[in-house]
């Protein structure tokens, strides 16, 4: 087989969640671009409604559903709804996720009040956990569901390919970064690994990606608002900018396709050297103001 024709998904479908905005709305625009059928799924309807409408508009097929990943009857019906639209599908996207607040450092190198560990906030753990955690656990329990019959209908040849969104904060220690959002990527690691190992007799591939700095609307789009937190962390990456969402597509593609069959449980980075080390470590940034 030719290399470009293994990244070849033309026929097949997608679904992915938190697709209204940010890495999740690149996963949708890569998957259509690249001949899939996709269904646009966020807490954000308005949002994914239109962003569905604007790749419809260009020629792709998509549609879209609301849908709260805390929620597993909300998966579950937006599977059925994707299954019964598609005959099926072929590929998922855990993708949705928030940022319930800072850590126990800002990027400009003080001490936040409101991330430290003794006086968190539990109702930012549970939600936190409830989304990134346990959403990725209802999406892929789902995808596992529908995707089985494809592994019994084409004999385990290609049962599918389900996609985590983790984090490099499931691998290194971010002062920036809550507590509970490196919590849960760290279980999303592990959660993904053993899910690859059970589901591959199903001919089902389970994969994360870890994207570390993304211009993004996480934590309401704060870097976007805010040019000086965005200059302290393109201090912090090695390549010496944050990313923007276009530059996960061309990995979300491998991992989708047949070019990545012979991939699954893997953990992939993709954070401009950020698991290396930051270039300036945090207590050379400036002076940290105690509490």
């Amino acid at each position: 087989m030719s290399t470009l024709a293994q990244f070849d998904i033309a026929g097949r479908s997608a679904l992915v969640t938190g697709a209204a905005s940010g890495i999740g709305l690149a996963y949708a625009e890569c998957m259509a671009e690249a001949g899939a059928k996709v269904t646009l799924t966020d807490i954000d309807a308005a949002g994914a409604k239109r962003e569905a409408a604007r790749l419809a508009e260009e020629g792709y097929e998509t549609r879209w559903a609301a849908c709260d990943v805390a929620d597993l009857a909300q998966v579950a019906q937006a599977f059925d709804d994707h299954v019964a639209a598609f005959g099926g599908c072929d590929i998922a996207f855990a993708n949705a996720g928030l940022d319930v607040g800072g850590g126990f450092w800002t990027p400009e190198g003080n001490r936040n009040p409101d991330g430290q560990i003794d006086v968190y906030d539990p109702e930012r753990w549970y939600k936190s956990i409830g989304v990134n955690l346990n959403g990725a656990f209802h999406t892929v329990r789902e995808a596992a569901r529908v995707m089985k019959a494809n592994a019994l209908r084409d004999g385990g040849r290609r049962g599918g390919s389900i996609v985590i969104t983790s984090s490099n904060a499931a691998e290194v220690n971010e002062a920036i970064v809550g507590v509970p959002y490196m919590a849960a990527k760290a279980g999303v690691k592990h959660f993904m690994r053993h899910a690859a190992y059970e589901l591959a007799a199903y001919g089902i591939r389970v994969n994360a990606i870890a994207p570390g700095p993304f211009v993004t609307n996480i934590g309401d789009g704060w870097v976007k608002k805010n040019p000086a937190a965005k200059a302290a962390w393109d201090e912090l990456v090695p390549v010496g900018r944050m990313a923007e969402t276009y530059q996960i597509k061309p990995l979300a593609l491998l991992l989708a396709s047949d070019a990545g069959s012979y991939i699954t449980g893997a953990h992939v980075m993709i954070d401009g050297g950020m698991q290396l080390g930051p270039v300036k470590p945090l207590n050379e940034t400036g002076p940290v103001k105690q509490d």
